[in-house]
């Protein structure tokens, strides 16, 4: 593959890579010709591959810092450097934020801001060394720029996450180009938990302009291209990838 999206040898990292959003970041990126690795705690079966071209996995709990330093020591064993990290592990399930225990929304937090911010700055180092430096992609949320209702602490820490990008894009730069995704509705293997099924989900969708959700591909192919030499002179920004959003809410009550 020849062009502005060829990512041929390049080295990305994917975290939560194993399932949802992540698989199909990490398929997006083999199909282009890079060396994916990715991390999680359970192994992907079955193997993530394109074209006999297989991830390299490698076990990890991105909350520990043991963990992410074996996931980097592994790649530079293997390949010697890193060009793109992409932090998409993360998630909550649903909680009464009345009742949620301290625990509860500190491990959330954790997981979906502290982790991402321990993995860039690591990953950081290792490009800020490198000629051609790095990018690092955070997959946020839109919990993080509007209400966040039984899923607050997730909210608060993808909103402290986006944050968390303009202000290392600043620090880091012109070495490490870092940016955001800002995902809606994505339809994983899991999206039933938030969504439902059937009439529910179908009637969920429809409330997207685009009257879909988003495929693990979509978000795939917006981390592509921001860690492609088309968005050479992207950094500190925060892309939505939400079909268009939502209608706002008075525009629906007062057509009745």
């Amino acid at each position: 593959m020849t062009g502005l999206l060829d990512l041929q040898g390049k080295v990305v990292v994917v975290t939560g890579g194993t399932m949802g959003a992540g698989k199909g970041i990490a398929l997006r990126f083999l199909e282009v010709g890079a060396h994916v690795i990715i991390c999680a705690r359970n192994e992907p079966k079955p193997t993530i591959a394109v074209n006999e071209r297989e991830t390299l996995f490698v076990p990890a709990n991105v909350r520990k810092l043991d963990d992410i330093d074996r996931v980097l020591d592994e790649v530079m064993k293997r390949h010697g450097r890193l060009d793109v990290l992409i932090n998409n592990a993360g998630g909550s399930p649903p909680a009464d934020a009345a009742t949620a225990s301290p625990r509860f929304s500190a491990s959330i937090i954790d997981l979906n801001l502290i982790a991402p911010l321990n993995f860039a700055q690591k990953a950081n180092v290792i490009m800020q060394k490198q000629d051609d430096g790095g990018c690092i992609i955070n997959i946020g949320s839109v919990s993080g720029v509007r209400p966040s209702p039984e899923t607050a602490a997730y909210g608060a820490a993808k909103a402290g996450l986006l944050n968390l990008t303009t202000s290392l894009a600043v620090e880091w730069a012109p070495k490490v180009r870092v940016n955001a995704v800002v995902a809606g509705m994505i339809l994983t293997e899991k999206a039933e938990i938030h969504f439902g099924t059937g009439k529910t989900r179908q009637a969920v969708e429809k409330t997207a302009p685009m009257g879909r959700m988003a495929l693990p591909r979509d978000v795939g192919d917006m981390c592509l291209f921001l860690a492609s030499p088309l968005a050479s002179y992207v950094t500190g920004a925060s892309i939505l990838l939400h079909g268009g959003g939502e209608w706002p809410a008075f525009l629906r009550a007062s057509k009745g």
